[in-house]
């Protein structure tokens, strides 16, 4: 089994996206990220602390702006409102999870497209179907970019997409049609996930459900992609794969932590500098 590692792809496009942040930087301030906080979920702090910390490694400035876990909606969307505003703030990515009764598809029509660095402006998901300019969410980007790195035929090739949320799965689905992959989007009420995803040459799975994929779920030999980030008693992180069940299955397969998420991180700054570029 290939190990398809996504931290030698992280470290160049962080390489670029530095070299290209240093020449903004030069000719009039660096590239502005900023991510708007409204909970004090632990996971969430750390993803967002993580992001920060990248992007001072790359020239990239973060602020990030915490409401508070009880801000309200109003609050919430006032803010997004004066960083869309502010000539420079170049990006800008809505946390999640937000306070209870709050709506994040709501608010994140007010991040404007052009600075929506994560895709979470639905207007940003019409215009990637559409085949029109926007900003991809990073996680589905990643995906693509790890398979392309790693010269994964996509052409004509039969795709399993397990999960069909905004910010993975559907988005992933069209980024893939447009590499003219033949993609099958799987949910919870699929009938026969295994009979569905074993016909598929590559797997994605993004649900969020630890071990969910095993190995009656795969094609022998097939490359599989694992999206899934759960957290473990111990403190570490688990799949949505059930790794050691497919391992003599599978052809390749990316590794949870180290696969689809410092790619994930490193695109999201890459965004932002292409936004500040624009």
């Amino acid at each position: 089994m290939t190990v398809l590692s996504g931290r030698e792809i992280a470290a160049r496009i962080r390489r670029e996206t530095g070299e290209r942040a240093a020449e903004l930087n030069e000719r009039g301030g660096p590239p502005r990220l900023a991510v708007v906080v409204a909970t004090d979920d632990g996971g969430s702090a750390w993803y967002v602390g993580s992001i920060a910390r990248a992007a001072e490694k790359v020239g990239v400035a973060c602020d990030v702006v915490d409401l508070g876990a009880d801000a309200s909606t109003k609050v919430i969307a006032d803010r997004l409102d004066e960083l869309g505003r502010d000539p420079k703030v170049h990006g800008i990515i809505l946390q999640t999870p937000l306070p209870k009764g709050v709506s994040a598809p709501e608010l994140a029509e007010r991040i404007p497209v052009d600075k929506d660095v994560d895709g979470a402006n639905p207007a940003s998901l019409g215009r990637l179907a559409a085949g029109l300019t926007a900003f991809a969410p990073a996680t589905a980007e990643a995906v693509v970019t790890i398979l392309e790195h790693h010269e994964v035929a996509l052409s004509g090739v039969e795709v399993a997409v397990v999960g069909r949320s905004t910010t993975v799965g559907k988005p992933l689905a069209h980024l893939l049609l447009d590499r003219n992959a033949t993609v099958t989007v799987c949910h919870s009420r699929t009938r026969d996930l295994p009979e569905v995803t074993s016909r598929a040459h590559v797997l994605v799975a993004a649900v969020g459900r630890p071990a969910l994929i095993g190995a009656d779920h795969v094609r022998p030999g097939a490359v599989v992609v694992d999206v899934g980030t759960n957290p473990t008693e111990d403190g570490g992180l688990v799949g949505d794969v059930d790794a050691d069940a497919v391992s003599e299955r599978v052809g390749a397969l990316t590794p949870v932590p180290g696969g689809v998420g410092p790619v994930t991180t490193a695109l999201l700054l890459r965004h932002t500098v292409d936004a500040a570029s624009r």
